[in-house]
């Protein structure tokens, strides 16, 4: 297409990817995110050496000044300007699920919503594969998970409406602060044909999610994944997902990325003496006969 420039706006993940790919084709690469992000996912930006623009504002802001620059520079804004084939990706989400499910769709799904593009896409994904035959057939009820503090799409659908109204973010679930979701109609009118649901979590109920993930599954998800889970537990409470249903759960994001979130929650490591004396007297433990 000619460019050689890439560039995207992003609250975080989507701009390590995009600074990533950009090193290794050898293209420019800006990318541009809110001011107050984590510092981890602000390093996985940094560390490909592309210019990346901190903007003193939220996603939507960052987003605006994108849309602008779109219109004045020959640039490939992976999200805006060529937005089909970066929306058009997320549709492996749900190859990659059928193929480990064994060629079967699931009962379930919970996806959690920034844009509401990941939603969409998983269940354009599904109906693609029994188009062309790789299933019999798709009955899989798509949910959508948010924050409290950022849930304009949740908040619609729960209020019946099939339109959103824009908000301002306030949540510790960065990844999926977007006050204004470019693709809030289509998920909404995703959970409506798939016969889903959606529903919204409070910080705490994110935070709570992520130990109780980590503690019982081994998977230590950032806070978009807390809210997935969150989520699932409320549907699961409320009787629409039923303990014999196959549910697959999409944790999106790594957990070292948004460390902030837990630090407080978790406690911190028990320090002993190096002497088994010590140790045992410690964890109350009987020092062998």
């Amino acid at each position: 297409m000619g460019f050689e420039t890439v560039a995207c706006a992003s609250t975080g993940n989507l701009a390590n990817s995009v600074s990533a790919h950009a090193a290794s084709a050898g293209m420019k690469c800006y990318v541009f995110i809110p001011g107050d992000l984590e510092a981890a996912k602000v390093l996985g930006n940094l560390i490909y050496r592309p210019n990346v623009i901190e903007i003193e504002g939220n996603y939507d802001d960052v987003n605006r000044l994108c849309s602008e620059i779109a219109g004045e520079r020959h640039w490939a804004f992976v999200n805006i300007n060529i937005r089909p084939y970066y929306a058009e990706g997320s549709k492996t989400l749900a190859f990659e699920t059928v193929e480990q499910l064994g060629w079967r769709a699931p009962d379930q799904v919970v996806v959690p919503m920034a844009s509401g593009s990941l939603l969409t896409k998983i269940w354009k994904g599904l109906k693609e594969f029994e188009k062309v035959g790789l299933l019999d057939s798709v009955s899989t009820k798509v949910n959508g998970a948010q924050a409290e503090g950022c849930s304009p799409i949740a908040t619609a659908f729960r209020n019946g409406r099939d339109f959103f109204k824009p908000v301002k973010p306030d949540t510790i679930a960065k990844s999926l602060a977007i006050g204004n979701p470019a693709d809030g109609y289509y998920a909404l009118k995703t959970a409506a044909e798939s016969h889903g649901a959606m529903d919204a979590v409070t910080d705490d109920e994110i935070v709570e999610s992520i130990k109780l993930l980590a503690q019982t599954e081994g998977i230590f998800a950032e806070t978009a994944g807390g809210v997935t889970i969150g989520v699932l537990r409320k549907l699961v409470k409320q009787g629409l997902i039923q303990k014999d249903e196959v549910t697959v759960a999409y944790i999106t994001g790594n957990g070292l990325k948004t460390q902030e979130a837990v630090v407080d929650s978790v406690g911190r490591p028990t320090r002993i003496q190096p002497s088994l004396k010590h140790f045992t007297k410690t964890f109350g433990i009987e020092e062998s006969p």
